[in-house]
């Protein structure tokens, strides 16, 4: 997470990262204060978002989705709560896409993750089957984000007392609630470019690059200003809920990786191993070296 924030946190749109403290055992990330919130909260407060709205923060993400994938990075947990505004006016270019503790470096070689990272309500199906996956994943939980902006909730985990198995099902075949008052409000190219974000084959989805150049994005200046999404109290609490209903139907079947503490990893591991190898050549050439050492070969 630090090295792939500290090569790219100077993109706009990316938590910068004001410095680094570390210890034996833990690293500390200081990084800008992000007083605006998250993006949903601040939809929540309006209660009310047009397509023009939506399409300006979907095409800031995608941005940066595009320039991360560009170069070999993938997020891997790009929720709601991880994309947040810097300031209070909750400009579009202010968001900032946060924690990239999944985060991953792809191999140039074949350009597959074999690690699955994910959470909840933003997992692809392939994920989910525990196959490999590429940044074609990101792009499915944006379609999500998308889905949510302008229907108020979540594709998959409608009502929160829905089982796990219906809700993994749902996920799985990527069978989408099409059955909402604002589908049929909203433009054919928001309902083209969202079927193709979410299309459960990783080879027939969209990427960041071409969500870019879609007409919903391209023409996001001549979209309707209608007022799609009323968020009603009710209505809130029942798209948290749902979100929270797809985390108990993941947690229930699948086994969440967790972030063991730093010294843990693989890496840090690595560099124990190596500091303790040149520790005992260093000490082995200290004996070798030493006037004991030497005044008994010369009695030999």
């Amino acid at each position: 997470e630090v090295e792939i924030l500290l090569r790219h946190h100077n993109h706009p749109n990316i938590v910068s990262v004001r410095d680094v403290y570390e210890n034996e055992n833990l690293v500390y990330l200081v990084q800008e204060y992000l007083k605006g919130g998250e993006l949903l909260d601040k939809i929540f407060r309006e209660k009310f978002l047009s397509e023009r709205e939506a399409s300006n923060v979907m095409y800031v993400i995608a941005n940066t989705l595009n320039y991360l994938h560009t170069n070999m990075v993938v997020h891997r947990d790009l929720k709601p709560s991880n994309i947040l505004y810097a300031d209070d006016s909750c400009a579009a270019s202010s968001l900032r896409i946060c924690d990239f503790g999944f985060a991953k470096q792809l191999r140039a070689e074949n350009g597959l993750l074999m690690t699955p990272c994910y959470t909840a309500n933003f997992v692809a199906p392939e994920v989910l089957k525990m196959q490999g996956y590429h940044a074609a994943c990101d792009v499915w939980s944006l379609g999500v984000l998308m889905y949510t902006m302008l229907f108020g909730q979540t594709p998959f985990a409608v009502k929160p007392n829905e089982s796990s198995e219906v809700v993994l099902s749902r996920i799985e075949s990527g069978r989408l609630d099409l059955v909402n008052n604002n589908w049929n409000k909203i433009s054919d190219s928001a309902r083209d470019l969202l079927t193709n974000m979410l299309n459960p084959e990783p080879s027939k989805r969209c990427t960041a690059s071409m969500i870019l150049s879609h007409p919903w994005i391209k023409n996001r200046d001549q979209l309707s200003l209608k007022l799609l999404t009323n968020f009603l109290p009710q209505d809130i609490n029942q798209t948290k809920n749902s979100v929270k209903a797809t985390f108990r139907a993941v947690n229930s079947t699948t086994k969440i990786p967790i972030l063991e503490p730093v010294e843990c990893s693989t890496l840090a591991q690595r560099r124990v191993r190596a500091k303790s190898i040149v520790a005992n050549q260093s000490k082995n050439e200290k004996e070798k070296n030493s006037p004991v050492n030497n005044s008994s070969l010369n009695k030999k």
